[in-house]
C-alpha cells in the first residue's frame, strides 16, 4: 500500500469493472468508460492474480476437511437453518442448489445491483475505501468504511431475519 501512494495509485477491486468495460469498447457510447484503461491495467493483473490465487489454494493447498469454526458459530448458524460446513461453507448457502430458488435468485440480483448503485455512489468499493481511502487517509472513505458498517449492522440484525 506504501508503495501504491507513493506513485499516486489507489485500490480498489469495483475499479475493475469500469476497466474491463472500457476495454471492451462501452467508452464509445458511454463518456464515464470512456477514459485511458491501460494505465490501469495493473488492477486487473491485482483481479486475475486474487481469482487464480484463490484456485491455487483451494485446489493444491487444501486438504478437504471441513474449516474449523467454533462451537458458538455453528450453533448460531443452525439457527439460522443452516448446517455446519461440511467444506468450506453451508452447502445451504453457497450450493449450487441454492441458486434454484426464485427467492435466492432475486436476492442476489437485488443485491448485486445495490452493491454496484453503492460503489458507485460511495465512489468506490469496501476494499478501495477500507485500504486505499483510510491509508490515504481521506475523510470520505472513513465515512464510506463507517456506512459501511453501519449497513452491514441494519442488514444483519434487522433485515436479515425478514427475509429468511
Amino acid at each position: 500500500m506504501v508503495v501504491m501512494l507513493f506513485f499516486g495509485k489507489s485500490f480498489g477491486f469495483s475499479a475493475n469493472l469500469r476497466i474491463i468495460c472500457a476495454a471492451c469498447g462501452a467508452g464509445k457510447r458511454v463518456p464515464f468508460f470512456d477514459f485511458n484503461w491501460k494505465n490501469q491495467i495493473w488492477n486487473i493483473l491485482f483481479l486475475v492474480g486474487a481469482i487464480l490465487g484463490g484456485w491455487i489454494a483451494s485446489t493444491f493447498l487444501s486438504n478437504g476437511e471441513a474449516v474449523q469454526i467454533s462451537q458458538a458459530t455453528i450453533r448460531d448458524i443452525q439457527q439460522l437453518g443452516f448446517s455446519a460446513p461440511q467444506g468450506m461453507q453451508p452447502e445451504e448457502l453457497f450450493g449450487m442448489e441454492a441458486l434454484s430458488g426464485l427467492k435466492t435468485i432475486a436476492l442476489l440480483l437485488g443485491g448485486g445491483l445495490l452493491i454496484g448503485f453503492g460503489s458507485r455512489y460511495a465512489g468506490g468499493c469496501t476494499s478501495g475505501h477500507a485500504i486505499s481511502g483510510l491509508s490515504d487517509l481521506q475523510w470520505p472513505s472513513l465515512v464510506a468504511v463507517i456506512g459501511f458498517f453501519i449497513g452491514g449492522l441494519i442488514i444483519t440484525f434487522l433485515l436479515y431475519p425478514l427475509i429468511f
